[in-house]
């Protein structure tokens, strides 16, 4: 049985391994971690699965950006295991961390995917948005958590600038 928890403080070291092993080498390096530098995540809205064992399967991470003058989530990065993708955890993962965003103060989520796999979540692709340089416009995704709330938002999406996110 898989257990979905918000992340600990003391859940970090496990999380930052489990994208290490999931990711490609020099992730850190990608444009969208520049958005990340200096900004804490959403605490609220970043969770852990752990099976039974306590064995950490899956994590997910939010975080604040700006788009143009609007705020949003960028969501991401969302990681499972190797040995228990397939079963659902990611997908989990995002449903249970969107409801929770949709019921918060959060209008928008932004993210940079595969359109395919995010498309059931009922994301879709953004025009007039630009991520950090190199990202493929096709890749970048965003959802409404409130009717119509990425109407209009267009411009560069930016780091945090706000006010400590809980």
């Amino acid at each position: 049985m898989i257990t979905i928890a918000p992340e600990m403080p003391e859940d970090s070291w496990e999380v930052e391994a489990l994208y290490d092993l999931c990711f490609a080498p020099g992730r850190t390096a990608l444009s969208s971690y520049r958005l990340r530098d200096n900004v804490a995540p959403v605490r609220a809205l970043s969770q852990v699965a752990r099976d039974s064992d306590g064995i950490m399967a899956g994590a997910i991470r939010f975080w604040p950006v700006h788009v143009g003058d609007s705020d949003a989530l960028l969501l991401g990065p969302v990681a499972v295991h190797p040995t228990r993708q397939g079963e659902g955890i990611g997908a989990s993962l995002i449903r249970d961390s969107l409801w929770k965003a949709e019921h918060s103060h959060w209008q928008r989520v932004i993210l940079v995917g595969d359109a395919p796999y995010y498309q059931r979540f009922g994301f879709v692709r953004l025009e007039g948005v630009e991520m950090p340089p190199p990202t493929n416009p096709e890749r970048i995704l965003g959802l409404n958590l409130s009717p119509n709330a990425w109407q209009g938002v267009q411009g560069r999406v930016t780091r945090w600038s706000g006010a400590a996110q809980g």
